[in-house]
């Protein structure tokens, strides 16, 4: 459950900080206090996007964070595992999300840092909001299957994978015959285009190790003469034969000599004398190969003239073809590939469309089985349905889930589900948006939400103002339908109506306060004393009479039995 919610420097709230219980907390304040940006901020810690302009004026970032104890630790640390995020032994879960001016927002989980969607893949076992937007969510048919689908178990999976795989290949095939498909005018230039490239690749007789190999011997045959001058000048530096000049070689014999003659003198000399020795050694050696390279040096016009013809020849295939070597030859394979499917079109043809209709068989009969899968659980639906708006003051309703065949396969299956009622008796089925007003989808939406909180594991739900277009008799069944769902999960509830406020195990009230010229919005948990106070309020308005205060005094004892009783 949510135990701690921080807020700081976002949107009217400066430093906002509460600690919510068990059971049912309520959430009431004024009209513009503050209720929806509360709400706002619950969302993004649970990894909805974040918006810069939230940041209040004059910060450089907005710092929200909530604090959730883990009763079942079973439901969240197989994904905890996954993502590598420890939980300690108070089975406590910090979420922060920090929103900078000027740089990427940051979330963390228990100090990791993780991704947004790494975020909603924790939070979605965590809580669940239902806010009025789900009001529009509901009206629109396309997620109804969603909603059918929600009440499904592993069976119901599997099954929807098992045709997502198909689906998936079927779509495949059917792009595969679309590129098949093609005219036989437009099929013959392409085979004769594609033959011409291979042919054009293939007589190029290219490899991988051609580019270095090739550009390393142009290198060296176009440079001969700068080669050749420059061996001629080193060896003259090492072996000068000239009249009056000495070459390095004669240099030192000349040194090892005048070391020769000293070295008995110092055993220290004896060692420098052999390495001049031996450098003497590699001298000539260097000098003998130097000499032998000079020798065997050629200009081979014939050979440079091939060399520039191969060059251009391969600059040119991959100015067509790839920018390397490696990526002409994966050009020419793939090509090679295409010119086969053409060449043997028919073949292929028959083959992929033998394929499509192993692959529709298979969706048909596993759409079937999830069909007959998805009926069953919408018959137990409609029940539970009609049980709970009759529970909820709507007891002349009719619930009904249609089903229709789609006109094509989809990863989804073959139905077209939509949610049918009639609110009197007497009145044909239709859809909920011919149908339903404000309050009547309050409490539908409710009635899905009270089936779903029996069957899933989330242990925190939040409603805001779930009490839409409703009032009287009607809003105290909703606020006790409320208060049954928060006997099994933590509840966070804004309202406006009495009737459901009483019903709290913790009442907060959220004002907006206006500090030197700031606005700002702050919560607070009520005593007795003040909890009587507001909901005087929300009875009568700004101005508080014994009779509205000794009618919330009543009220509250009358909810209390009430709590008793479920």
């Amino acid at each position: 459950m949510l135990v701690e919610l921080s807020i700081k420097n976002f949107a009217i709230i400066e430093d906002l900080k509460v600690n919510f219980t068990k059971g049912l907390n309520i959430i009431t304040g004024e009209t513009g206090s503050g209720k929806s940006i509360l709400i706002e901020a619950i969302a993004i810690i649970l990894g909805s996007r974040c918006n810069r302009e939230f940041i209040q004026s004059g910060h450089e970032k907005a710092i929200l964070e909530g604090v959730f104890y883990i009763e079942n630790p079973s439901i969240i640390m197989p994904i905890l595992e996954e993502y590598s995020i420890d939980m300690d032994d108070d089975n406590i879960i910090i979420i922060s999300r920090e929103i900078y001016l000027n740089s990427p927002s940051l979330s963390r989980v228990n100090g990791r840092n993780i991704t947004s969607s790494m975020l909603k893949n924790i939070t979605t076992k965590l809580v669940d909001i239902f806010g009025q937007h789900e009001h529009q969510s509901l009206l629109d048919s396309s997620n109804h299957e969603i909603l059918v689908d929600s009440f499904g178990d592993s069976e119901l999976l599997e099954l929807k994978e098992k045709i997502k795989v198909y689906y998936d290949e079927w779509i495949n095939e059917k792009k595969k015959i679309k590129k098949l498909s093609i005219d036989s005018s437009e099929r013959d230039r392409e085979i004769d285009i594609l033959k011409f490239q291979l042919q054009e690749i293939d007589d190029a007789k290219l490899n991988n190790d051609d580019e270095l190999n090739i550009e390393n011997e142009y290198r060296r045959l176009s440079n001969t003469n700068e080669i050749s001058r420059s061996i001629e000048e080193s060896l003259a530096y090492l072996n000068n034969e000239s009249f009056g000049s000495s070459g390095i070689l004669d240099l030192m014999n000349k040194s090892i000599s005048l070391i020769a003659n000293i070295k008995k003198f110092d055993e220290k000399l004896v060692n420098l004398h052999k390495q001049f020795e031996g450098i003497n050694y590699e001298l000539q050696d260097l000098y003998r190969e130097l000499r032998n390279y000079l020798d065997n040096i050629e200009v081979d016009s014939e050979r440079l003239d091939f060399l520039t013809d191969r060059i251009n020849l391969i600059n040119k295939l991959k100015k067509k073809y790839g920018n390397t070597i490696e990526k002409i030859l994966d050009f020419k394979n793939k090509s090679q590939e295409r010119l086969d499917e053409l060449l043997n079109f028919e073949k292929e043809l028959e083959e992929t469309n033998k394929k499509i209709l192993e692959l529709e068989k298979n969706l048909e009969i596993y759409s079937e089985r999830l069909s007959v899968k998805r009926k069953k659980i919408s018959n137990i639906l409609e029940e539970n349905i009609k049980r709970e708006l009759a529970a909820l003051n709507m007891t002349k309703v009719d619930f009904k889930v249609d089903f229709q065949k789609k006109s094509q396969f989809t990863s989804e299956g073959n139905d077209k589900i939509e949610f049918l009622i009639s609110t009197n008796l007497g009145e044909e089925l239709k859809p909920l948006s011919k149908i339903a007003s404000g309050g009547e989808m309050s409490r539908i939406m409710l009635a899905f939400k009270s089936i779903l909180a029996f069957f899933d594991q989330i242990p925190t739900m939040i409603f805001d103002e779930i009490d839409t277009g409703i009032s009287g008799r009607t809003a105290q069944i909703v606020g006790e339908k409320i208060h049954n769902i928060s006997r099994n999960h933590q509840v966070l509830c804004i309202s406006h109506l009495p009737q459901i406020a009483a019903l709290a195990d913790s009442h907060f009230v959220i004002n907006k306060v206006i500090l030197e010229d700031k606005t700002n919005t702050v919560i607070s948990k009520l005593s007795d004393k003040d909890r009587i106070e507001e909901m005087a309020r929300l009875l009568g308005g700004v101005d508080l009479t014994d009779t509205t205060l000794r009618h919330a005094s009543e009220m509250i004892e009358m909810s209390k039995k009430i709590k008793e009783r479920t």
